[in-house]
């Protein structure tokens, strides 16, 4: 059978692994940070990858993860509307469902390396990975699933690396009664938005996008919070009534929505990697395990049938753009109606009049539920 290693220990990557693994495939996990860990992520996962989780094992209800059926969008100066979540969906935090899945991973016989890979090279017909730490290793397929911006992405020299990209990530999590359990919220700011809703053990996750310029201007990530961010009146209400449980925020620089290749030099692009939505889409970790399954699906049948690396390559490119590619591209038209105060008073204006509005906007970046 062939060897698979897989790049990046994220849902993605565990996904793939586990369900590769129960087909007979010997699969490598290579993820640099030990398991449990935080991860700059908005935690809200849609509804329409539950029936998949659920058939192969994997949706935690164990976590007791929260159940979101409402959404409330607010302008930068407080105008707020209020809309049913269609499917819906569930909080569960980084740290406990990437941890829980490596365990199902490990349990299952997966060899899970915590180390760095610093190059994945096709050589005629089977990848080398060297590592920091661990030496290297040779396998059949290669899997990446590394997330938003790696530095094997560097090594690989993708396009959209080469380029400086203006936006900053940070996440918090707070116990707080200013927000409905079974909400999520969306609040704009100056060139920026910020969500919040419920993962697990009541706990809410806090995550904003924010332009780098607000930074630059206010000096530090509190200042700007509260010079930028408080000045939406349900931000500063939730700041400063919120008990804020990390010693320091997690914080991620550069992060892109520019167009990705599924495929690279030969590896099976998978999550982030292939495309990152825009965090406001509240989508992109429901879309990171769909793209898992449709990956093994794809490896799974050419194996069987024989092994065709190329028609693999091109099958694989050709679904992952079928299913993905309009919805990053609505992601990217819908953020530039928020963020800048004059466009996203208009939007969340237009909404409340017109609910059809909103969600239309929904369904253009959300699937249909899967198995």
């Amino acid at each position: 059978m062939k060897k698979i290693a897989i790049v990046g220990g994220g849902l993605a990557g565990l996904t793939s692994a586990i369900l590769l693994s129960r087909k007979g495939f010997e699969v490598t996990l290579f993820e640099e940070k030990k398991y449990p860990f935080h991860r700059v992520c908005g935690e809200y996962i849609s509804n329409e990858v539950i029936p998949f989780l659920k058939e192969h094992g994997l949706y935690p209800e164990e976590l007791r993860p929260s159940h979101l059926s409402n959404f409330r969008l607010t302008s930068p100066r407080g105008t707020s509307l209020e809309s049913p979540l269609d499917l819906g969906g569930f909080g569960v935090s980084r740290y406990s469902f990437d941890y829980w899945l490596s365990q199902i991973a490990i349990a299952e016989g997966i060899e899970i390396i915590h180390d760095r890979v610093t190059d994945c090279d096709f050589q005629e017909e089977f990848f080398q990975l060297e590592t920091r730490n661990s030496g290297v290793f040779n396998s059949d397929i290669a899997i990446g699933s590394f997330g938003k911006r790696s530095t094997l992405d560097k090594k690989l020299d993708r396009k959209f690396i080469q380029k400086k990209y203006p936006y900053v990530g940070v996440k918090y999590h707070l116990k707080t009664n200013e927000v409905d359990n079974e909400s999520i919220e969306l609040h704009n700011f100056q060139n920026g938005y910020c969500g919040i809703s419920m993962v697990e053990n009541e706990t809410f996750n806090l995550c904003y996008l924010s332009h780098r310029s607000n930074l630059k201007e206010a000096g530090s990530i509190i200042e700007m919070e509260e010079s930028i961010l408080f000045q939406n009146p349900h931000l500063g209400r939730i700041y400063q009534n919120s008990d804020f449980l990390f010693d320091q925020p997690e914080v991620i620089n550069e992060i892109t929505f520019e167009r990705k290749e599924p495929v690279f030099n030969h590896i099976l692009m998978s999550g982030d990697s292939a495309g990152m939505i825009t965090p406001l889409c509240g989508n992109g970790m429901a879309m990171a395990i769909h793209s898992a399954k449709l990956l093994t699906e794809h490896i799974i049948k050419n194996v069987n049938s024989g092994f065709d690396r190329a028609k693999l390559e091109i099958d694989y490119s050709q679904t992952w753009k079928k299913y993905f590619a309009q919805r990053l591209w609505a992601g990217r038209k819908i953020q530039s109606l928020f963020g800048a105060s004059i466009l996203s008073e208009m939007a969340v204006s237009f909404g409340k009049v017109f609910p059809p509005f909103t969600k239309k906007l929904m369904a253009k970046t959300h699937g249909q539920p899967f198995t």
